[in-house]
């Protein structure tokens, strides 16, 4: 969930209002695949869940959790992991799951995390702090393959020449500090117009999600949110940018028998067994009301939809729309 720098209410759950509205009354048990700073757990609890299982992979979020679970006891669990694995994370079916796809304020805001081109620090990006971070990626992976990460994951039309020019720069010495990278991007593009977004935007949300594998994490997720939702329950997902809404939307239409010809010279994909229901037809915008007080809404878009009792089953990845990288890896 990606949030402003400057938000001065850093921790408002972007589009609860319509999670609690379509997913009245609020009963049961769910799960809160992405924890963060825990808005979304501490919204349904107070609508009424009996129970909210919270997920991040990240160590600091399930320590800065603890008045949290002082606070609701025994309702609220902390698992640290990935919410690819959550149906492992319940021996019981779950009436919701709420996924809130991005990088939280507390990873942008602290500058030793290297998340944000905002706040020099280490270039790393790693939400579980694991793993190869984004300056291995920056100083040791081929330049074609910067390019494809950038160009994939960022949508960013200048990928071949920002690629090069780290090429360049890498030689004469390595690059480890979001500053320097974020000049390196910079130097490769127009200055940006007013009211147009910081030249590293794309390439910064690239080699995040390349580090953290988000789109083969989404893609895991949702399969696994098949198997963990009783009949009925619901699915909420928050996207902030297109091509993982893509992903998401298309495994909605795919697994509601909705999926069609992937283009106009496919067979059609015909009718196929409904795991949900669609709640809405559609993305969920933000309304004006919340833009007023939480601006990184902006871009939100959510998609609902409700568990059938039909029992899940395998998900054909190649016609979620998932980037190549993702399919060839």
């Amino acid at each position: 969930m990606v949030r402003a720098m400057t938000d001065p209410a850093p921790h408002l759950s972007v589009l609860l209002g319509p999670i609690l509205h379509y997913a009245a009354p609020v009963t049961g048990t769910w799960i809160d695949g992405t924890f963060g700073a825990g808005g979304y757990a501490r919204g349904l609890l107070d609508a009424g869940a009996d129970a909210v299982i919270g997920v991040d992979r990240d160590p600091l979020a399930v320590e800065m959790a603890a008045p949290l679970i002082a606070h609701y006891g025994d309702r609220l669990r902390l698992v640290e992991g990935t919410f690819s694995a959550l149906d492992t994370y319940t021996a019981v079916p779950v009436d919701g799951v709420v996924l809130d796809l991005g990088v939280s304020s507390m990873q942008l805001d602290r500058a030793e995390r290297g998340f944000s081109f905002m706040r020099d620090g280490p270039l790393d990006m790693r939400m579980s702090q694991d793993g190869p971070s984004a300056a291995d990626i920056v100083n040791d992976a081929p330049e074609e393959l910067i390019a494809d990460i950038l160009y994939q994951y960022g949508e960013e039309r200048a990928s071949r020449r920002i690629a090069r020019k780290i090429g360049i720069a890498r030689r004469e010495a390595p690059i480890t500090t979001t500053a320097a990278l974020a000049r390196i991007v910079e130097s490769c593009l127009p200055r940006p117009k007013p009211g147009q977004s910081h030249p590293a935007t794309r390439s910064f949300q690239a080699l995040r999600i390349a580090v953290n594998d988000e789109f083969g994490e989404l893609a895991s997720g949702l399969e696994a949110a098949e198997r963990a939702l009783a009949p009925g329950g619901l699915l909420a997902v928050v996207t902030f940018h297109s091509s993982e809404d893509r992903v998401a939307k298309r495994f909605f239409q795919e697994r509601s028998g909705r999926a069609g010809r992937a283009n106009r010279f496919a067979p059609d994909a015909g009718q196929t067994t409904a795991r949900f229901e669609m709640v809405k037809n559609g993305a969920i915008a933000p309304d004006a009301d919340e833009l007023a007080v939480n601006p990184r809404a902006r871009s939100a878009k959510l998609r609902l939809a409700r568990r059938t009792g039909a029992p899940a089953g395998n998900v054909d990845r190649t016609t979620l729309g998932l980037p190549r990288l993702v399919l060839e890896g």
